[in-house]
């Protein structure tokens, strides 16, 4: 198959887990089945068909509790367009959805690293991302 972008490089911007103390820890480690995933996608062009696309996951509980957990992950990837590339639906469908669908399994692989060694060994993301079926939700 043929890509309309190379992937110039990829990796870890930046990771963030607190855990204020140890109340935190055991109150987290008995709920983490409320946490959720969230996934927010940036980009910027840089110069001469050269863009950075910000992937972002956190996982966090939506619930009020005072005893929280915050994990985050910000993963970037430098991409060149390939010259034939004009349309905008292109670009977006190549930076929301194909970038997106090859670099996920590093993105998951790293952000569960970080939420195991942060104390949470048994998580494990059941459920995969459809960046495909996201992308088509967007124009409905």
């Amino acid at each position: 198959m043929k890509t309309n972008y190379k992937i110039l490089g990829k990796y870890i911007k930046d990771m963030s887990s607190e855990t204020p103390d140890i109340e935190t820890y055991l109150f987290v480690k008995r709920y983490i089945s409320n946490y959720q995933l969230n996934i927010d996608i940036t980009s910027k062009a840089v110069k001469n068909k050269l863009i950075e696309i910000n992937t972002t996951l956190k996982f966090e509980d939506k619930n009020e509790n005072s005893k929280k957990s915050y994990f985050e992950i910000i993963f970037a990837t430098i991409i060149k367009i390939d010259e034939g590339v004009k349309e905008k639906k292109d670009l977006e469908k190549i930076i929301l959805c194909d970038v997106q669908k090859e670099i996920y399994p590093s993105l998951e692989t790293s952000f569960l690293n970080l939420l195991h060694n942060s104390g949470y060994p048994e998580i494990k993301f059941e459920k995969k991302i459809d960046f495909e079926k996201l992308y088509n939700q967007r124009f409905n």
